[in-house]
C-alpha cells in the first residue's frame, strides 16, 4: 500500500514465517546499497509513482538495507512481510510509511508499516502489508520475494501518532478502509504498547480510549483480525473495534459476528465520538477519506484533530 499525507497531526510531533536473529548479517554492502537506490529513484519517473506523489512529503535521510524473514498470506489479495533491519539509526513513528527499494526493479515502491515501533526497538523487525497489483514492487513481493530477500528501506511520511510522556491523555478513533487498515494497525499496536508501559511501570503517556471501525468488502478481506481482537480482548476497556462488511456472501464466524455490522460505516457512529480530547485518523480509499474529513469539519472537530492519508 502506498499513501500520500495529506494533513499533519498538528498536536502530536512532527507473524508467521520464519525469523531472523537481529544478529543475522545482511549481505547488501554500502556501494551496492547506494548503487541501486539511486539508480531506482533516477528511473523511477511515471507520474502515479510513489516517489513523484510523495516528493513533497517529508523523508529520513537514511536508507537501510533490510531482509526478508516472514512471509505469508494474510488474505486472498494480501501479502505481509516481515523485514529485518540492522541498522540502529532506523526508526519510524506509528503510522509512517517506508520506500522500498527492490535490486532489479527500477520503480520505487511505497508501503506504509504495519508493526509498531517497539517490535523494531525489541527485535529489529517491521511488517508490511502488500495488496497485490500490477505495479512493479507489489508484483515483487507476490510473485518473486522469497525469505532472505534483500532490499533497501527509508522512512517517510507526516502521518503518525507519536506523543510523549508530558503530553495530555487522548483518545482515538480510527477509521479504516481496505489496506488503509496498515498505518492504523501500527498506531493501535502503539496504543496498546503504551497502555501496557503505564500498566507496568506507573509512567510513559497515559493513553485514552480507541475505537477502531474498519471497513472491508467481507470478512476474508478484513486485515489482521485475530490480532486486532486479541488487543480488543487485552484491553476491554480501553480498545474497541467495530468491523464492516459491505459485500458480504458467506455466513459469518461466531467469532467474528459480535464484532461485525453489515454495510458501510456511517456519519452517526463517528459523529457519536467528537469531543475535545479526541483525535481522529482517517485511512482508506480517497472518497472514503474525504467524506469522514468533511464530516468532522462539518461536526466542528478542530483541524489539527482531524488526521488523514490517502492511498491508491
Amino acid at each position: 500500500m502506498a499513501c500520500a499525507a495529506v494533513l499533519v497531526p498538528g498536536l502530536l510531533r512532527s507473524s508467521s514465517g520464519t525469523i531472523c536473529s537481529p544478529a543475522a548479517s545482511l549481505k547488501l554492502t554500502s556501494t551496492a546499497l547506494r548503487h541501486f537506490t539511486l539508480t531506482s529513484i533516477m528511473k523511477s519517473k511515471r507520474k502515479t509513482d510513489h516517489l513523484e506523489r510523495t516528493a513533497s512529503v517529508v523523508r529520513r535521510e537514511v536508507v537501510s538495507a533490510a531482509k526478508v524473514c516472514g512471509a505469508a498470506n494474510e488474505s486472498p489479495s494480501v501479502k505481509r512481510l516481515r523485514l529485518l533491519v540492522a541498522d540502529k539509526d532506523f526508526s519510524f513513528k506509528a503510522g509512517q510509511w517506508v520506500d522500498f527499494f527492490i535490486p532489479g526493479v527500477s520503480v520505487v515502491g511505497g508501503f506504509s508499516i504495519c508493526s509498531s515501533p517497539r517490535l523494531l526497538e525489541e527485535e529489529r523487525m517491521i511488517e508490511l502489508a502488500v495488496k497485490y497489483t500490477n505495479h512493479p514492487p507489489a508484483l515483487w513481493i507476490h510473485n518473486q520475494c522469497t525469505l532472505d530477500s534483500e532490499v533497501a528501506v527509508r522512512v517517510g511520511g507526516e502521518f503518525f501518532f507519536d506523543p510523549q510522556p508530558a503530553d495530555a491523555p487522548r483518545n482515538l478513533v480510527l477509521i479504516a478502509g481496505g489496506v488503509g487498515i496498515n498505518p492504523l494497525l501500527s498506531i493501535l499496536r502503539h496504543a496498546a504498547d503504551l497502555h501496557r508501559e503505564w500498566a507496568d511501570k506507573g509512567g510513559g503517556y497515559e493513553m485514552g480510549t480507541i475505537k477502531l471501525f474498519y471497513s472491508a468488502q467481507n470478512t476474508s478481506e478484513l486485515l489482521f483480525k485475530k490480532n486486532i481482537l486479541d488487543l480488543v480482548n487485552e484491553f476491554p476497556e480501553k480498545i474497541v473495534c467495530r468491523l464492516h462488511v459491505t459485500k458480504q456472501t458467506t455466513q459469518i464466524s461466531a467469532e467474528l459476528k459480535p464484532y461485525i455490522t453489515e454495510g458501510r460505516i456511517t456519519e452517526k457512529e463517528i459523529s457519536d465520538h467528537v469531543s475535545k480530547e479526541t483525535l481522529f485518523y482517517i485511512c482508506g480509499p480517497p472518497p472514503m477519506t474525504d467524506f469522514f474529513s468533511k464530516q468532522l469539519e462539518n461536526s466542528r472537530v478542530p483541524p489539527e484533530h482531524i488526521c488523514f492519508e490517502k492511498w491508491w
